[in-house]
């Protein structure tokens, strides 16, 4: 796969992500009418957890020690899937195998951008500029 193919798929799955996030804490338009809608103008947290049906965390958005945020999504065996995080000195994007392996990593620092490509068994790729 093509590096230009793998930004563009990273930046879609952010994309996505951001968007389910802003439509959970009601910050996007919903399907419902506008008379159910509470639109609450700041909400304040150093932890919000998305929690399925069955109670399990599905998704975390919380502050690390250092008060950088994070973003944790879940899959519904409570595994870590997708990892996001920005701090002072940049951001990176961690997708997860099955195993709960880093299997693509997007890194992004003041001095260094890399995106690190892994598969079990193999050697991991990484592409720099």
């Amino acid at each position: 796969m093509q590096l230009r193919s793998i930004l563009v798929l990273l930046i879609a799955a952010v994309a996505l992500l951001a968007a389910n996030l802003g439509a959970l804490l009601g910050l996007l338009p919903s399907a419902r009418a506008a008379s159910e809608v509470r639109v609450q103008e700041v909400i304040r947290a150093r932890l919000i957890e998305l929690v399925a049906e069955d109670g399990k965390v599905v998704g975390q958005l919380h502050t690390a020690e250092d008060g950088s945020a994070n973003l944790r999504l879940r899959s519904g065996r409570g595994e870590v899937r997708v990892k996001l995080g920005a701090n002072a000195e940049g951001g990176g994007l961690v997708l997860l195998d099955g195993h709960t392996e880093p299997a693509v990593s997007l890194s992004v620092h003041s001095d260094a951008t890399a995106v690190t490509l892994a598969a079990r068994g193999k050697p991991p790729r990484v592409l720099t500029p």
